[in-house]
């Protein structure tokens, strides 16, 4: 039986892929206290030893996934990389790309002093820093490079042995580090920090202390206007400006046997039976000594929780105590906010800004909705079909830029066609957010491209130099986990000083840029449940599409430079 299984994985190494795949996936998702493998180091090591009895794959393949991933990449990062670039993100962007080059100089500075040649360095890279897709470029410039076959082979399977060797470390340390020795290094309680912020910054406002309950979950509740009441001969904007510092709405009216949905400058009149939205705690408050009635009709209205990516430049930068008084907010109720690739939860609280990109679930009356949408964006509803169109033709023209090589010193320099997958990932996905109507990819199909195409790449990394792993970790030996800990820890021990007396960020999300800037959403994740808030993911998402956009990159310089 063994021996028909190894026979045909060899004949048919698609079938050895899908069992690497398998293994890698079951054993990544495995945890160990709080430490898990991951998909792409379970897969990697599944691959390895697998790929011991020795198999045949075409490089194509890997290629083909490979690409896939980089566009999913970039168009997952493309807004916050853009709006790092060009707008108020500046400072966290600039602070990015200093991390990032931090990164490579610290591998650039092991690869030399202990004599590492590109392939080794590269791996060194991928897994100290944790940027598996490095590996893809670093192979490409490999590949490239002009040596002769055997040379070019043998620092090509040299990449996942260092990968290997340092990438555990890699993972483990940024959290450790940032988690626990970054408040530690910064003389502040994260968690006071944190609350600091919320209670200065973002609940506060231009307008004064006094601010309205921003956004909130909400409850309908049915009342009479009674014969006197205060509501009598206001309309209905002037009734719900007497809950102050509040947001409640009148979404719906019986005036005798008719149910109006009636606009904003309607005036009540006694008798007049409402439908009231807002807080349960507020109603309560408002309309505790008020005459409550059963209204089933009355309070049978159209709802809907929908999802709004955010188009409209002009609420770009807006905080929502500011959006919450717009006409097409009211009868909106805000339950989140995710921003960027790695859809991370921002805090919901007045001070909050929205950025251009975010996507927002929102709640309420469907008339309401609509007029929200319209003014806000694109109904981001969910959807099955992929707009294949745009992903063909845009990694095509991406791939036609990157191929393009340009000649330096007598070295052929090219982005390669996975490089220019990358970019023209990060264009499309900034376009998006101009006009939605280009195409869409669906959210299941961006993790599918994102985490599949890597892992098949990874895959037939492992399987491709699975027979000669043993010996490149003979020959890397031990010094190169150490050397993992020197490009780990370095850069990360540094960013949380230049983040706090050079870029001069708060402290509450300084460690979220330091995470962000190294691609690790699990450290900033950390830092989070130390500081019990969201609050540091504000920082974390302009960093992470810059540097993640660098990193990948890095595995082609580092390659370049010691070539």
């Amino acid at each position: 039986m063994w021996t028909y299984i190894v026979e045909t994985l060899r004949a048919n190494p698609a079938l050895a892929i899908f069992l690497t795949l398998a293994i890698g996936y079951w054993v990544g998702n495995k945890r160990f206290g709080s430490f898990s493998l991951g998909a792409v180091t379970g897969t990697l090591l599944a691959g390895v030893i697998i790929g011991q009895i020795g198999l045949d794959i075409s490089g194509q393949v890997k290629s083909i996934f490979f690409i896939m991933f980089l566009f999913a990449v970039g168009f997952g990062v493309g807004p916050q990389f853009v709006r790092g670039i060009a707008t108020d993100g500046a400072p966290q962007a600039v602070f990015a790309v200093v991390i990032s080059v931090l990164c490579l100089a610290a591998v650039y500075i092991a690869a030399i002093v202990s004599g590492y040649g590109p392939g080794l360095a590269a791996g060194l890279l991928a897994g100290a820093q944790t940027i598996s897709a490095s590996i893809g470029l670093a192979t490409d410039a490999i590949n490239g490079a002009g040596l002769p076959p055997e040379e070019a082979q043998a620092q090509l399977d040299l990449i996942p042995v260092a990968y290997a060797i340092t990438y555990l470390f890699g993972t483990i340390g940024t959290g450790w580090i940032l988690a626990f020795l970054g408040p530690k290094m910064l003389g502040t309680d994260i968690a006071e920090a944190c609350a600091r912020y919320e209670r200065e910054v973002l609940k506060g406002s231009t307008k004064g202390a006094n601010t309205m309950s921003a956004w909130r979950a909400r409850e309908a509740r049915a009342y009479r206007i009674r014969e006197g009441g205060v509501a009598v001969g206001k309309t209905l904007a002037g009734a719900e400006a007497l809950a102050k510092g509040e947001r409640i709405f009148i979404e719906r009216l019986r005036r005798g046997s008719e149910v109006l949905n009636p606009p904003p400058d309607t005036v009540l009149q006694a008798g007049d039976v409402v439908a009231v939205s807002g807080r349960r705690e507020v109603l309560v408050g408002l309309f505790g000594e008020a005459e409550e009635v059963e209204d089933r009709e009355l309070l049978d209205m159209p709802v809907e929780a929908t999802d709004v990516l955010i188009t409209n430049k002009a609420l770009d930068g807006r905080e929502l105590i500011d959006l919450a008084g717009e006409p097409y907010t009211r009868g909106v109720y805000l339950n989140s906010i995710r921003r960027g690739s790695m859809a991370v939860n921002i805090p919901v609280l007045p001070g909050t800004k929205l950025n251009r990109g975010d996507i927002v679930r929102v709640a309420g009356a469907k008339a309401n909705i609509d007029t929200f949408i319209a003014a806000a964006g694109f109904a981001d509803r969910p959807q099955t079909i992929t707009d294949m169109v745009l992903v063909g033709l845009s990694i095509l023209i991406g791939g036609l830029i990157g191929a393009a090589v340009l000649p330096v010193g007598g070295i052929p320099i090219t982005l390669s066609t996975s490089g220019g997958a990358l970019i023209a990932g990060i264009f499309v996905g900034w376009l998006r957010t101009v006009k939605p109507q280009i195409g869409n990819i669906p959210q299941p199909t961006l993790w599918f491209m994102n985490s599949v195409g890597l892992n098949v790449f990874i895959a037939i990394v492992g399987l491709s130099s699975g027979p000669t792993f043993i010996a490149g970790l003979r020959e890397a030996g031990f010094g190169l986990f150490f050397w993992g800990l020197f490009a780990t820890a370095v850069p990360m021990l540094l960013a949380p000083y230049i983040g706090k007396y050079i870029f001069k960020f708060d402290d509450a999300i300084n460690l979220g840029c330091c995470g962000g800037a190294r691609t690790s959403t699990a450290s900033v994740a950390m830092v989070g449940e130390v500081a019990k808030s969201d609050v540091p993911m504000l920082g974390y998402t302009v960093p992470y599409a810059v540097s993640n956009t660098l990193l990948t990159l890095w595995g082609l310089v580092i390659v370049l430079l010691l070539l």
